[in-house]
């Protein structure tokens, strides 16, 4: 018979996972010794930090489709891994922790580095199991797969006591674990065909996870048939082709005033897969809660999403996949001539919206965007973490296919530098651009000798205005002239990448900067631009006046 140990590597390799990011313990040393012996089906990389290895394996869920991997030790790795597992959770990204724990014998006495997981991620997480039955061990492995991945998918944690990882278990479950698809019914397609008959302003609003290449081909023949406009939520712009003549833009964080506005006015939005949450709705106010002014059909796989906020006209339960099927059948129904001016109008707003803004001093984000949007292909992935930076990249960023962009709609800083590596190690054919800010790079930059080690070599940009720009932006606002804790100091970004065996490089003039691209791209390793850029442009088309 397998061991414990055996049966979850063994498991990981049935479901088609293809990395394990870890920093290792001595509390799952075990698992570690199983994973040796599956080591030519399944990658194991080895982070500087539990935080970039739960990150890491957010991404990969987010690219994949089925859950990303992480494996840490009890106490301090488990609460340094939290923040990946909240972004799974706020994202919906398929994923699964793996913390090793005190043994048996020891739970409930506060041993050394003990945590009860189940409180501490009882609210971080979707589930939470305990490995404490060896004879369990198949069942309970297979079963957080599957929790990951129903419904809203999301991050599961499994504390494994290490005195039961060497007992003897039953077999791995080798069927395919996939997620039960529910289906919209032909009521609920003729109700939605019956509410856009009636409307004259009507709004497709996509968002959420679990999107392939299928499933937006269909919603653009939905869309093109009916004539619709249409918008992604926040962070979730790879869902339509940005470049196609329906697409009206973001709504966000940093959103274009017009298209909010214009959502406002909207008599109909059909939301599909996006949850509609804080940042996405405006603060809960489009479409309000919880009676929208417009009619809503709200479309997600999971029916506790559909009730727990708003009270839609119509909600429907439905799998992404299904739901965009039935739409792409629906639009060949719906005569949307009457909408056409709105929907060109949008999408004007939108035109306008991306055209280049200019700075007083220093480089020019929106043309450094400009120039990675004209020379980088279709298929690059765009990775970023939170601040004030990455406005640039989702304004003048036209995405234009599903799997474009890794960022973390929880809003969580440290993000892009291992999402980006996680991505090129996955997808080593495709080229991976990481666009940090200043404090944003230095919460993960350590990581950057992971991916000199394991070769994958990343374009990181590092936007270096020292400061914490997002923070100083609301400082300014609410406290103009007394700037507190915002400022930082910042090391030789170039340098610090070349001590790690990347090309490092800086720019200081937004003419040096396409140039520079071409070195970083020729390096042959993982490379470095840090671009300095004046304090006070702390946003596509704001400047700051009390700025130091």
């Amino acid at each position: 018979m397998p061991s414990v140990a055996a049966t979850i590597a063994d498991t990981l390799v049935l479901q088609g996972t293809s990395h394990v990011f870890c920093v290792p313990g001595e509390s799952y040393l075990a698992v570690l010794d199983a994973l040796h012996d599956v080591r030519d089906r399944l990658a194991l990389i080895t982070c500087r930090h539990e935080a970039a290895a739960a990150n890491m394996a957010e991404a990969y869920g987010k690219l994949n489709g089925r859950p990303g991997v992480a494996m840490v030790t009890r106490g301090p790795g488990a609460t340094h891994a939290s923040i990946g597992v909240h972004t799974a959770f706020q994202d919906s990204t398929p994923m699964l922790l793996f913390v090793g724990d005190v043994g048996t014998d020891m739970i409930g006495r506060e041993a050394f580095q003990e945590v009860d997981y189940r409180r501490m991620f009882g609210a971080l997480a979707k589930g939470v199991f305990v490995l404490d039955r060896a004879d369990r061990a198949h069942e309970i492995v297979a079963s957080a797969y599957a929790l990951s991945l129903s419904g809203r998918p999301g991050p599961v944690v499994i504390a494994l006591p290490e005195d039961i990882l060497a007992q003897p278990a039953q077999a791995a479950v080798a069927a395919r674990i996939a997620p039960p698809q529910a289906s919209p019914d032909a009521s609920a397609i003729a109700a939605l065909a019956n509410l856009l008959d009636a409307a004259e302003r009507p709004l497709l609003w996509l968002g959420g996870p679990g999107w392939t290449a299928a499933d937006v081909a269909a919603v653009q023949s939905f869309a093109e048939s009916a004539g619709l406009p249409v918008v992604t939520s926040w962070r979730r712009k790879d869902r339509f082709d940005n470049t196609h003549p329906g697409y009206a833009g973001e709504l966000g964080l940093g959103s274009n005033p017009k298209l909010v506005e214009r959502a406002a006015s909207a008599d109909l939005i059909i939301a599909l897969g996006t949850r509609l949450g804080e940042v996405a709705s405006q603060g809960y106010t489009l479409p309000a809660v919880p009676t929208p002014a417009q009619s809503l059909v709200h479309i997600h796989p999971d029916a506790d999403t559909l009730a727990r906020v708003r009270r839609p006209a119509l909600a429907i339960q439905s799998s992404i996949r299904l739901a965009c099927a039935a739409l792409r059948e629906l639009g060949f129904a719906i005569d949307g001539s009457r909408w056409t001016d709105w929907t060109r109008a949008a999408r004007a707003d939108y035109a306008a919206w991306t055209q280049p803004t200019n700075v007083v001093n220093g480089v020019n984000m929106a043309d450094v965007i400009g120039h990675l949007d004209t020379v980088l292909g279709a298929d690059t992935i765009y990775c970023n973490g939170a601040g004030n930076f990455a406005g640039w990249l989702h304004r003048f960023h036209h995405h234009r296919r599903i799997g474009t962009q890794l960022a973390p709609t929880s809003g969580a800083m440290g993000y892009g530098v291992p999402a980006g590596i996680a991505a090129k190690l996955l997808q080593p054919e495709r080229e991976v651009v990481v666009l940090a800010g200043d404090g944003d790079f230095l919460m993960s930059g350590n990581e950057l000798i992971t991916a000199a080690r394991y070769g994958a070599n990343v374009i990181f940009i590092v936007v270096d205005n020292a400061q914490y720009g997002t923070i100083r932006m609301h400082q300014a606002r609410d406290y103009p002239g007394r700037q507190s804790g915002t400022a930082l100091v910042n090391p030789d970004f170039a340098a610090y990448a070349r001590s790690f065996g990347c090309y490092g490089e800086a720019v200081d003039r937004t003419e040096d900067f396409p140039a520079a691209l071409t070195r970083a791209r020729e390096s042959g390793t993982p490379a470095l631009i840090a671009i300095k850029t004046d304090p006070r442009e702390i946003s596509p088309g704001r400047r700051l006046d009390d700025a130091v």
